[in-house]
């Protein structure tokens, strides 16, 4: 299965190289980072036996672009969010080994002192915590990322699969922007509540890992759907 490891941000080239080198341990090589400019010859001095690996990282400067072919994204969060349901990190790794050979999976780890923002999140299917003995401090870039990808490399053979392969995140994305747009011409989101709406559609249809047959469910639920509900209000209201 194609695993890609994307770091958001990351601040410290030594970090970096260790990434690559957890990647190198464990048999995986696709690395994405979303950082402006080149690296750092530090990043290459950690990256022992992986430089090769480091040297063909696909550089992004947005966290877009950089998962807008993946279809299903895991973002690791050192801290519960309110909108947003976690999964532990064993749950994450069944939940991957449960998908097609094919599918395009992708690891998703913030910046060493800030983590992921609430907008970055939003580009990832599923939240993920790794479990520590107390909660402060976090765990340093390079570790979380050996752990995760440990995980999956120790997690034995893939579970039976149970679905076809979800849409790019690209198109995932495109399609929850669009369900807010019809939700907000409606009125069902408006300025107070769009923000935390936002969020829990972004949670619940990220879960959901939505394939090309749910698409057209969903905007033919909130196009329509809507309409009728709107429909039916402002005539109780006639009467």
């Amino acid at each position: 299965m194609p695993i890609a490891v994307i770091l958001a941000r990351p601040e410290n080239p030594e970090n970096i190289g260790l990434a690559a080198r957890a990647m190198m341990n464990t048999g995986f090589s696709d690395l994405r980072i979303v950082k402006r400019g080149r690296l750092s010859l530090r990043a290459f001095r950690t990256a022992v036996h992986a430089q090769d690996l480091l040297s063909r990282a696909a550089l992004f400067t947005g966290l877009a672009d950089a998962v807008a072919d993946l279809e299903i994204v895991l973002a690791a969060t050192a801290r519960a969010r309110k909108t947003r349901e976690c999964l532990t990190l064993e749950e994450a790794a069944r939940l991957v080994r449960s998908r097609p050979e094919s599918a395009r999976v992708g690891f998703l780890f913030g910046n060493e002192r800030t983590g992921l923002t609430e907008d970055e999140l939003r580009h990832a299917n599923f939240l993920f915590t790794i479990p520590q003995a107390r909660r402060q401090p976090s765990y340093n870039l390079g570790a979380a990322v050996l752990l995760t990808l440990f995980t999956l490399f120790a997690g034995g053979p893939a579970l039976p699969v149970s679905r076809e392969n979800p849409l790019s995140r690209r198109e995932q994305q495109e399609t929850i922007e669009l369900i807010l747009r019809i939700l907000e011409s409606k009125g069902f989101i408006h300025g107070g509540n769009r923000k935390h709406v936002a969020s829990r559609l972004h949670d619940l249809i990220g879960r959901l890992t939505m394939t090309g047959e749910d698409r057209r469910f969903l905007l033919a639920l909130f196009s329509k759907g809507v309409e009728n509900v709107l429909g039916r209000s402002e005539k109780t209201k006639g009467e």
